[in-house]
């Protein structure tokens, strides 16, 4: 699942670490892959626990995961897309510090991995609507993927 599903944008993102702690940056109007601010929130998962599926008509997404980690998945849905029907995985947070954009028209959503609660932020770019938004039981659905963690 190391294909990269067309339109999904994987940014490293800066953490300036001093004495006093961190900043961590999540988005700017001057990055490239910047729209329009529609809103901005916070949601944790605990380790085990998945938070999808979900699929937005218009929203943009834009997750950092600034504590803990979260396996996050991608099913893309757009017929007219080079990589219809495919699956991406990627695990990010602490220590895998990057920013995902998700376009509309794919499915998504994330596992809390490793120990602790993680803590993901996401920055979109049209204000919750929640005529725009479709959800899926993260277990009982067509989309091909199986959320048990793999011993490898």
């Amino acid at each position: 699942m190391s294909l990269n599903i067309e339109g999904v944008l994987i940014t490293q993102m800066n953490r300036i670490c001093d004495d006093r702690g961190r900043i961590m940056h999540i988005m700017k109007n001057s990055d490239p892959n910047y729209n329009q601010f529609g809103e901005v929130y916070c949601s944790t998962v605990y380790p085990g626990i998945v938070k999808g599926w979900h699929i937005h008509d218009k929203m943009t997404l834009n997750y950092v995961v600034i504590k803990g980690m979260i396996k996050f998945v991608l099913y893309d849905q757009r017929k007219d897309s080079k990589t219809y029907k495919q699956l991406q995985e990627i695990c990010f947070g602490e220590n895998n510090y990057v920013r995902i954009t998700v376009p509309p028209g794919v499915w998504n959503g994330f596992m809390g991995i490793g120990t602790e609660e993680a803590l993901v932020i996401n920055f979109t770019d049209i204000p919750h609507d929640p005529t725009e938004i479709h959800r899926l039981d993260p277990h009982e659905n067509d989309i091909p993927y199986s959320w048990k963690i793999k011993d490898r």
